[in-house]
């Protein structure tokens, strides 16, 4: 396996020295965190087992003194990797900064038009043409040389390139590969190989068009998956008409009038109207929301019903959905390990090829052989070639409904092992239902038990209240007329109905009102055991039943674990807030390593953080907000479902706008399908253009044949990692 990243995490803490009462503790975070070394010590002395601390970000270590009768060697190390956890964004990004040093700023091909990369290789391509039928005069002369069709063309062809090898030059005083291309295109066209220069050009911008067009369809693909397709808006004038203009004459203050149907284009405050929003696309939440005056409206959702006025607020770039869309373009700056490895190899490599060419100059006085020196180097296939692969994966994920932040992340999950769940809304659907009614008393029909429930729980928006309430509906049975609700917060709920008091709840509300649980313990132990979650109901001191709501399972949840399994996850770790009752039975039923039950989200995000402690890479799949600080401690997070919050979703490192839990595992296949291809393409790329200089400098290879030699081979590799385009991840890749 070529160019692993480091197992642990940067700030994972090992114990390097243990004494009684003194530790000194490594952490790779340390060495980059000098400007915050007396912040760590203060926050690591604020524990009043620790005496003083010592840290030396230069070794990467503190030194901790603690108290022996008041903490041990375990727990202080916790503490610390606590400390330095809370420090992981600023490290990384100081890390990121470093590891940009040692690279070389080369184009950024996403801005160039792919119109005008076209017009360039049809430029090229008919001078080509041209100068094969016209068999033009040999150049003589060195202003015939640079005068010809073939030279001029390749001039004008060249002036991107030259402008960014010599800003690169100038600006970060080292050449890049552009730099590298410029030389050899100078060189051969004084040595009066304009056709060699023209080929140079034509050959290195086919394969920088595959690259950018892998780009721009990631793009697209994006812009897709959000449904940002509205480019007019219906702006309300000063006479109270709607005029229809296009979205970019909307300016901040202006009323636009939303109706059914339509996407809302800006973000903004309703003035007036009340509809009903689906705001999926953006936050994933599949249930529609009812808006009305001074409610605010993102652009990119969609008006199931009912008509709006809103006054914008931001527009264009500004919109929420364009920053999500700019943050994703971004997020391509966030290289992976193995893509920055690239850009520094081949950034080491460029001083080489200069090198190369005078010592072959010296040795063999011979211009073309120390011309092919410049002509083959490993910067344009090593470098191409990472970029076009991760670019094509995040595109291809776009295309089918995930929305990966960052070629990094696809690195990391490929390598990752270890996998923690959250139960309600990841591994089930998070829509609760009725599954079992029953009776106190054989006299008492069920549905007057349920229909008593929906009488308390018809104003409740909690999960467990909609399920009584849609299993009254479903049934075409009736809510009774009932009083205002009285809510018990954490306890239950109580109405009347016929002039009875109606309280639903929990069997300790329920015991504290006096009601005599008559319920068999035989039935409530059957209950509990499938996982279902016991609500009881009384109509005054009488008990009437009690009712079983259970969250259903996703389908192919557990096809879904068992291909993690397939792909390396050997630990599988299910994170729940229920009682140990149903945790037990969930894990039981999906086979999982281990569980945790009635589980707080500092105790999720301390979960994932003591599972990295062990040097384990961790994925975190959660949809609420209670998952937000495990997503954002993992080392990859993932939000799954159209359930999920948009706090999850914007802490998540990768997004999946669907219900289908098969592309998890189709994501993390994706990840490791196409390390393979990177890795391949590194062999491709340093291979070939090895074996192409050892000919070149032993003069059996032309300068001709050079050019055609280290481009195809770029073309190659770009086009192996073009391959992810056409992949598709809810196969089990």
């Amino acid at each position: 396996m070529f160019f692993k990243a480091p197992k642990k995490p940067l700030t994972s803490c090992d114990i390097i020295h243990n004494l009684p009462g003194r530790l000194r503790i490594q952490c790779r975070a340390l060495g980059f965190l000098d400007d915050y070394k007396d912040d760590i010590r203060d926050r690591l002395e604020a524990d009043y087992a620790v005496t003083s601390v010592v840290a030396a970000p230069g070794s990467e270590s503190v030194l901790i003194f603690y108290d022996t009768r008041k903490s041990n060697s375990r727990e202080i190390l916790e503490l610390t990797e606590a400390v330095m956890a809370s420090y992981s964004t600023v490290a990384f990004q100081i890390d990121r900064e470093i590891h940009n040093k040692q690279t070389v700023q080369e184009r950024r091909l996403h801005e160039e038009p792919l119109s005008e990369m076209l017009i360039r290789i049809g430029i090229n391509a008919m001078t080509l043409m041209i100068g094969y039928v016209r068999r033009p005069a040999p150049s003589v002369t060195l202003f015939q040389k640079l005068t010809n069709l073939n030279a001029l063309t390749a001039i004008s062809l060249s002036k991107p390139i030259f402008t960014s090898g010599f800003d690169s030059m100038r600006y970060n005083g080292r050449p890049n590969a552009d730099t590298l291309s410029a030389a050899a295109i100078m060189a051969s066209l004084l040595s009066g190989k304009s056709v060699s220069s023209l080929t140079i050009i034509l050959l290195a911008d086919i394969a920088e068009l595959m690259t950018a067009y892998t780009m721009e369809r990631t793009r697209s693909a994006i812009v897709g998956m959000l449904a940002l397709e509205e480019q007019f808006a219906w702006k309300i004038g000063p006479d109270g008409k709607e005029i229809r203009v296009p979205l970019e004459e909307i300016a901040p203050g202006d009323l636009v009038a939303i109706h059914t149907g339509s996407k809302v284009p800006v973000d903004g405050e309703v003035r007036s109207g009340e509809a009903s929003i689906d705001e999926a696309s953006l936050t994933g939440e599949f249930m529609p929301a009812i808006k009305c005056r001074g409610d605010i409206v993102y652009a990119g959702s969609t008006v199931k019903s009912g008509s709006l006025t809103v006054k914008a607020e931001r527009v264009g770039d500004d919109r929420a959905i364009s920053r999500i869309v700019h943050l994703v373009e971004e997020a391509q700056s966030r290289k992976a390990p193995i893509q920055a490895y690239a850009d520094r190899f081949s950034a080491q490599f460029i001083p080489l090829n200069f090198a190369l060419a005078l010592i072959v100059y010296l040795i063999t006085r011979s211009p073309t052989r120390a011309l092919n020196m410049l002509i083959i180097d490993y910067s344009c296939g090593v470098r191409l070639s990472t970029a076009t692969a991760f670019a094509a994966a995040v595109c291809r994920s776009a295309a089918q409904g995930v929305l990966v932040k960052g070629g990094n992340f696809i690195e990391i999950l490929s390598e990752a092992d270890t996998l923690i769940l959250d139960k309600t809304g990841t591994i089930t659907e998070g829509r609760p239902k009725v599954a079992s009614v029953y009776p106190a008393d054989p006299r008492i029909d069920t549905r007057d038990i349920v229909e008593a429930a929906a009488a308390c729980e018809e104003t409740t928006n909690h999960p467990i209240a909609l399920a009584v309430v849609n299993k009254v509906r479903e049934m075409g049975w009736q809510i009774p007329k009932h009083s205002p609700v009285k809510v018990h917060i954490g306890k239950g709920v109580e109405a009347t109905v016929n002039r009875r008091k109606i309280r639903v709840g929990s069997e300790a509300y329920l015991k504290s009102a006096s009601v005599a649980m008559t319920i068999s313990d035989t039935i409530v132990a059957a209950m509990q055991q499938r996982g279902e979650k016991l609500i009881y109901v009384a109509r005054s001191r009488q008990l009437m039943g009690v009712i079983g709501i259970q969250d259903s399972l996703r389908e192919d949840m557990k096809k879904t674990l068992n291909r993690l399994r397939r792909k390396g996850y050997d630990e599988i770790v299910l994170l729940t807030g229920d009682i140990e009752a149903h945790a037990n039975v969930m894990a039981s039923k999906m086979s999982v390593d281990s569980y945790k039950a009635e589980a707080l989200p500092e105790e999720k995000a301390e979960m994932v953080l003591q599972s990295q402690a062990k040097g384990n890479r961790v994925v975190m799949v959660g949809d609420g907000v209670n998952d937000a600080p495990a997503l954002a401690y993992a080392d990859v997070g993932i939000s799954l479902g159209r359930g999920s919050t948009e706090i999850s979703i914007e802490t998540a490192d990768i997004a999946i706008n669907n219900d289908n839990p098969l592309l998890l595992p189709g994501i993390i296949g994706l990840s490791q399908k196409t390390m393979h291809i990177v890795r391949q393409n590194f062999a491709t790329a340093i291979g070939v253009n090895t074996i192409g200089l050892m000919l070149a400098s032993m003069g059996v290879l032309p300068v001709f044949w050079a050019a055609v030699l280290h481009n195809a081979t770029t073309i190659a590799v770009v086009s192996n990692s073009a391959r992810i385009l056409i992949t598709d991840i809810e196969k089990d890749i």
